[in-house]
């Protein structure tokens, strides 16, 4: 009766902690996107996501039988902004900022946690955390797309390559790692035939595309994120340019792309991550992610997209760590608890974050992706890694 008496209690004691105070206040995890400027695109797409998220967090009973609250800041797309609200974040003591959104936003922020944290789990792939510091950068990195893409280009044939990129952060990053990509001997076929910049205020591009039409290109790249976009796609159309480009994923938005159909290439590509479709996942934990994530979507009729994954992954590892530490976790203890996931199943593929970048995610979680405007869908148009179906 004794050793009853005492499972008994201790039962009630565990039940009690777990359960919430009466009137407790949700868990606040914050968050900055860019919900407004020349990202907000993306940022929009992003705190659906996180909806989501906490909605089915919430449903099924909170963290530890709390519920949360992603508290959402716009850094407008705008370094400095990013800064102040970061450090009005940082001042309270936080253990996670789940964001920002844009590559000059998250380097921006970068500085403010590289010695004690909090952990920032930046949605974009074109920072460039290092091993064992406090950034976590979302999705497979600039420089493995550029290594997809160029695998992608090569298998084609179109040898002759131009590319016009953004003076932004952005731009710069992505650029930097397809010339690295251009140097490896796998890719000696690849010429570079034609090299443009504009700046994502420009609202013209002609004269750059002339140049590029010149050069007589076989394919295009053209990087940038955001409003840009539209900016480089009306420049190819005005100067009659007609090879295959490919596109920065930022700009793989249902919603963007379906203002561009006046100027809509005929092939245009984007380098996407696996959990953009469904349909080449085999059967299996990831598969089953996947169909929750589309699921989630299909109740709300709304078709996910780039930003959207971006926007996906991250947080759930995040809550993982609060349900594993709960909410007194530091910000240390929240970064161990994610470098130290070896076969973490997220709807893009199987995160084992034993990179040098703390992404968890490599190459073979990229494939490149046909828009179709008649659809709007993005096909499949490669395998994993930039191969040839």
């Amino acid at each position: 009766m004794k050793a009853w008496l005492c499972t008994l209690v201790a039962a009630v004691l565990i039940a009690a902690a777990l359960r919430p105070s009466i009137g407790a206040e949700p868990y606040e995890i914050n968050v900055m996107l860019s919900l407004s400027g020349s990202a907000a695109f993306i940022g929009k797409e992003e705190q659906t996501s996180l909806g989501i998220i906490e909605r089915l967090v919430n449903q099924s009973g909170g963290i530890r039988g709390r519920q949360i609250k992603f508290v959402i800041q716009d850094d407008q797309s705008n370094p400095q902004v990013g800064v102040q609200l970061a450090n009005a974040i940082i001042a309270k003591k936080v253990p996670v900022i789940v964001g920002p959104t844009f590559t000059a936003v998250c380097n921006a922020v970068l500085p403010l946690i590289r010695e004690n944290g909090p952990v920032m789990y930046c949605l974009s792939p074109g920072i460039h955390p290092v091993a064992g510091g406090y950034a976590f950068s979302a999705t497979v990195g600039s420089g493995d797309m550029a290594l997809v893409i160029a695998r992608f280009i090569r298998d084609h044939a179109w040898n002759r390559v131009a590319i016009i990129s953004s003076t932004d952060a952005s731009g710069q990053d992505f650029e930097k790692g397809f010339d690295n990509a251009l140097a490896l001997a796998d890719n000696k076929s690849l010429q570079l035939v034609a090299r443009e910049h504009f700046a994502t205020s420009d609202v013209s591009v002609s004269a750059q595309m002339a140049r590029i039409k010149a050069a007589n290109p076989q394919a295009m790249i053209g990087w940038t994120a955001g409003t840009g976009f539209g900016t480089v796609l009306h420049g190819y159309h005005d100067v009659g340019l007609d090879v295959p480009i490919v596109g920065g994923n930022g700009n793989m938005i249902f919603a963007q792309l379906a203002g561009y159909g006046g100027f809509m290439p005929k092939e245009l590509y984007f380098p996407g991550v696996l959990g953009l479709s469904i349909a080449q996942t085999p059967k299996g934990p990831v598969r089953d992610k996947q169909s929750i994530y589309f699921g989630e979507y299909a109740k709300i009729n709304a078709k996910p997209d780039f930003p959207s994954n971006a926007g996906w992954d991250a947080p759930w590892l995040v809550i993982d760590a609060f349900k594993k530490l709960g909410f007194e976790a530091t910000p240390q203890q929240i970064r161990d608890f994610i470098r130290g996931q070896r076969n973490w199943v997220g709807i893009n593929g199987v995160y084992s974050f034993t990179d040098a970048e703390q992404r968890g995610i490599g190459p073979m979680g990229d494939a490149i992706f046909r828009y179709d405007p008649e659809q709007q869908a993005f096909i499949t148009a490669s395998k994993p890694g930039g191969g040839l179906k």
